[in-house]
């Protein structure tokens, strides 16, 4: 009894606040695919620390996509990246260079003609960024008229919460990735009730 009341309060917030998760995932699998069925919901990597584990496995088990658990696997090429090596496709072909023939990688994009240039340089995953739901189409539709939009899977990040979650996957990617899922969903209220206890110290029988 000692040991479980030591443990008890630890337990039910980990649990509490994976079972939001879970149940938040749930939810935004089933808004988006109701208009974009082939769809994915994913996390980001905006975790609390120390429980990016927990919280991912939450996602995974809401029927979500977990995306990266650690930086090694994927390779994600972001606006700084991008800044540093001045140009999309610079830092794409850097990047196939180094990485192992197994790693995917991945382009954070400003706009619609930096989509397409990620994917004629060899990119697997195009990220739009921040963009609006207007905006995704039309980077969607630049890649069909390049005729590059079967070579790369698209996905959305930033920005996407319950609300719009719909008019982004309405918009076509493949991916819509979600921060909301692991910092803003709400925590399952749970508790623990002992209801019978037996043995020396419990009530005579």
């Amino acid at each position: 009894m000692r040991k479980l009341l030591q443990v008890e309060r630890l337990v039910l917030n980990l649990l509490s606040h994976t079972c939001g998760v879970a149940t938040a995932t749930r939810r935004a699998v089933e808004t988006a695919r109701r208009v974009n069925p082939r769809v994915r919901v994913a996390a980001t990597r905006k975790t609390l620390p120390g429980l990016r584990y927990f919280e991912k496995r939450a996602v995974e088990a809401g029927g979500g996509d977990t995306h990266r658990l650690s930086l090694s696997d994927m390779v994600l090429i972001k606006d700084n990246h991008l800044r540093y090596f001045g140009s999309v496709r610079a830092a794409v072909e850097e990047a196939r260079r180094r990485a192992s023939f197994a790693v995917k990688i991945e382009v954070e994009v400003q706009s619609p003609e930096e989509a397409v240039e990620a994917a004629r340089a060899g990119a697997d995953v195009v990220m739009l960024d921040n963009f609006s739901a207007d905006q995704v189409k039309a980077a969607i539709d630049a890649l069909a008229r390049a005729g590059l939009r079967d070579r790369v899977l698209v996905e959305v990040s930033g920005g996407v919460t319950p609300e719009n979650l719909e008019e982004f996957a309405r918009a076509g990617p493949d991916i819509v990735s979600m921060g909301w899922l692991t910092h803003s969903a709400k925590a399952i209220d749970l508790s623990l009730e002992v209801v019978e206890v037996r043995g020396p110290c419990g009530p005579s029988r």
